[in-house]
């Protein structure tokens, strides 16, 4: 009978290599990626003649995490006992022997041994992981047709690199029941904060991080080193309490993450050319080529489609968000001039593009020029810039009259559904936008959300008796902003998601679009009203929009008290309005560069103060007032000096003559009145029966006679007819300038 061995007679285990530390280090802070593990491991498990694939490409952008999962598959087949060989792209130079050599070394072949021979004849599954592919492309072909042939049936190879195998090989149809192909994205949330915690950053810091990388794996390692070395430098060594708030991506960061995303861009227009594609929601040709001042950007545009984080985005390109996020920093941390005239001539682009637009084309151009504004933080708060590119705003239809009544009332109470149907049965004084997404397999939409617009200078009395809303804004327009001959107000009266009401979310923000589509179309506006529920949420983003509260305007519908926020369009025009927004979003950035500097030690340049659109003092003339003063500029033409005190020089007509601001000089103001009372004027010439109204214009005013009496001779007509044809001419002159200063022209 054998007696058991004494422990002290037991062989001894074998101590670990560090390659086992490594290992189960990288096991321990693994995090996420486990649909890619399962399938690999299915893969690694299966029978011959069940295996998914033979190859698996792994492609997503630089810092994803390609690298970490390759060597996760390796530390598989590790504990399946599964031979693994890892070649580096980085490290082989892109010729067959040289590929071969490599391979060879990591199989422990000895020099001379035919790498292909040995893999063929190998018994079993063994795997064969290829890094940085993008090093290797130029062998694709020879790869494809010539090496992987040969292999065993049982090998398994994964190609992981920035881009897809080419279309050549996936258009293989010998190749395509062998191929599997794997977009590796950015963790999600849920995984990014158990990579955070492994790390040990305090939860408090999490937010701010995740807003900066959304998920992206190697800006959260870059930011947990970050944090690392702050709480190094800190007292104890431990962060200091509270949350992250104002800490931005550092320049080191910034650059580090480049490093990676852009090795080195051929020349300074193609690295212009990927900061114009960084700044823009989608970056088409046209808009590149108009950013860029260059009449052909093909193979630029081309360059930038073929960047393994540059995605395709209807209708254009647009890079991966951290890329975007990443390059922005740089480029307004390097050069916030740069910055800001990129912005200037994105945004006059733009504003190009909505007068030339209508629809849903015209929508995307507005989603476009807000999405300028995403990195002030209160924009940010009041925007979503998920997908909605199959959501489509169209007119109400009849039937949809109970469906976004019951919404009415589920929200707000059976009295303000009561109001909605009153305005829905007025279609003269209310226009209703529902906002629907596409069923599946062309299956007619479903409404997502509504938007009805109530011009309440057309509500009447009875409208005011049947809804508080309206009464109330008509009661603060006539205290305060009576409205003048053919303007309008518009009240934004129900708006709301199906789901999430007022909530921020994906159909919310395209009611706030279609809000600022309203402000920038509509003839004639001059007051516009927007009821809300919770003012103190809405104020910051309010007020950052220029919109005021009016509590005048507040109105209950049975026990819920709205609170109105207001603009007046006439003291300042949309045109200004969009240039004061543009002006705090470059003041913003630049204050925010000069905080991050000063925290770090580094000098900045002084952030100039933001300048306030100087339409805030434009002068809202009555019709009678407006007429004086245009005769007075009339007799004032040769001599603009005279015109310094007309009250013209502070109108929306002249002010959007000089950049829609009233921050040029008076004199400059009275030229740019004389130029546009000629040019207005010119447009009655040769117009029928108004030409002689431009004629007695023209000799009286424009290039004047000595005196009335000889103008009059000139036309050959007698004084009174001559007098009658000028008194015209004033009359269409004053009432084409009126049109204009109230918004209601080219509209």
């Amino acid at each position: 009978m054998s007696t058991p061995p004494s422990p002290h007679t037991q062989s001894p285990t074998p101590p670990r290599s560090i390659s086992d530390k490594l290992s189960e280090a990288r096991r321990r802070r693994m995090v996420g990626r486990s649909a890619e593990l399962a399938l690999f491991q299915e893969a690694l498990q299966s029978a011959p003649e069940a295996m998914p694939f033979s190859v698996l490409s792994v492609f997503g952008p630089g810092g994803v995490g390609k690298s970490t999962l390759l060597r996760a598959y390796a530390d598989l087949c590790r504990s399946a006992g599964v031979p693994c060989h890892l070649v580096n792209g980085r490290d082989v130079e892109s010729s067959p022997d040289r590929f071969l050599k490599a391979l060879g070394g990591s199989l422990g072949l000895e020099t001379g041994t035919n790498v292909i021979a040995a893999l063929a004849g190998a018994e079993g599954r063994q795997v064969i992981l290829l890094d940085t592919f993008e090093a290797l492309e130029s062998l694709e072909g020879w790869l494809r047709d010539a090496f992987l042939p040969q292999l065993s049936g049982e090998t398994l190879v994964v190609v992981a690199g920035r881009n897809p195998l080419s279309t050549a090989w996936r258009g293989d149809e010998a190749w395509q029941p062998y191929l599997r192909s794997l977009s590796l994205r950015n963790l999600s949330p849920q995984e990014s904060r158990l990579l955070l915690d492994d790390r040990a950053i305090p939860a408090e810091h999490q937010e701010a991080i995740l807003e900066f990388t959304h998920g992206y794996p190697l800006a959260l390692s870059l930011m947990s080193d970050l944090l690392a070395q702050r709480a190094t430098a800190a007292s104890g060594g431990v962060l200091p309490a509270g949350p992250m708030g104002e800490m931005g991506p550092s320049p080191d960061i910034v650059q580090a993450l480049l490093e990676r995303f852009v090795d080195k861009t051929p020349t300074p227009l193609h690295r212009a050319a990927l900061e114009v594609c960084a700044l823009l929601r989608v970056t088409t040709e046209p808009v590149l080529a108009r950013l860029l001042d260059a009449p052909d950007v093909r193979d630029l545009f081309d360059w930038l489609r073929g960047l393994s984080f540059i995605e395709p985005d209807q209708p254009g390109i647009s890079p991966h968000g951290v890329a975007r996020d990443t390059l922005m920093a740089d480029l307004r941390w390097r050069s916030p001039d740069r910055y800001a005239d990129l912005h200037r001539r994105a945004r006059a682009y733009y504003q190009e593009r909505l007068a030339q637009t209508t629809g849903g084309e015209q929508q995307r151009i507005l989603w476009d020029y807000i999405f300028l504004h995403r990195d002030n933080g209160v924009v940010r708060q009041a925007f979503t810039w998920q997908d909605t590119a199959s959501v489509y705003p169209a007119p109400a239809r009849p039937e949809d009259r109970e469906t976004l009544a019951a919404w009415v009332e589920q929200f707000e109470g059976t009295e303000s559904a009561g109001i909605f149907r009153y305005w829905w049965d007025r279609p003269e004084a209310q226009m209703t936008l529902v906002f629907r997404q596409p069923l599946p397999g062309g299956g007619g939409s479903e409404a997502m959300g509504f938007m009805m617009q109530v011009a309440v200078h057309k509500a009447g009395e009875a409208g005011r008796a049947a809804d508080p809303a309206t009464d109330a804004a008509l009661r603060f327009l006539e205290n305060n902003v009576p409205l003048r001959s053919g303007e309008a107000a518009t009240t934004f009266r129900f708006w709301m998601a199906k789901e999430t009401y007022h909530s921020v979310s994906a159909i919310q923000s395209l009611i706030i679009v279609n809000t600022i589509r309203h402000y920038l179309t509509t003839p004639g506006l001059a007051y516009s009203f927007f009821p809300v529920l919770d003012p103190d949420h809405w104020l910051p983003a309010f007020t950052y929009a220029e919109m005021v509260r009016v509590p005048d305007a507040d109105y209950v519908i049975g026990s819920k008290q709205n609170a109105v926020f207001g603009h007046d369009w006439r003291t300042q025009p949309p045109t200004a309005w969009l240039a004061a927004l543009a002006e705090k979003e470059i003041a913003g950035q630049k204050a925010a560069i000069a905080a991050a500097a000063a925290a770090s030690g580094n000098s900045a340049p002084p952030t100039p103060p933001v300048r306030r659109a100087a339409a805030d003092s434009l002068v809202v003339l009555s019709d009678s007032d407006f007429a004086a003063a245009v005769r007075e500029a009339l007799r004032g033409m040769t001599r603009p000096e005279s015109l310094t005190q007309n009250p013209l020089l502070r109108s929306r007509v002249v002010a959007e003559q000089v950049g829609a601001s009233l921050a040029a000089p008076v004199r400059e103001r009275a030229n740019a009145l004389c130029r546009l009372l000629l040019k207005t004027a010119q447009g009655l010439e040769g117009a029928g029966r108004h030409d002689r109204a431009y004629k007695a214009l023209y000799h009286t005013y424009l290039r004047p006679a000595p005196t009335q009496e000889r103008a009059a001779e000139i036309l050959d007509l007698p004084f009174s007819t001559y007098r009658r044809h000028l008194a015209e001419g004033i009359v269409l002159l004053t009432d084409a300038l009126w049109q204009q200063e109230i918004g209601a022209a080219n509209k």
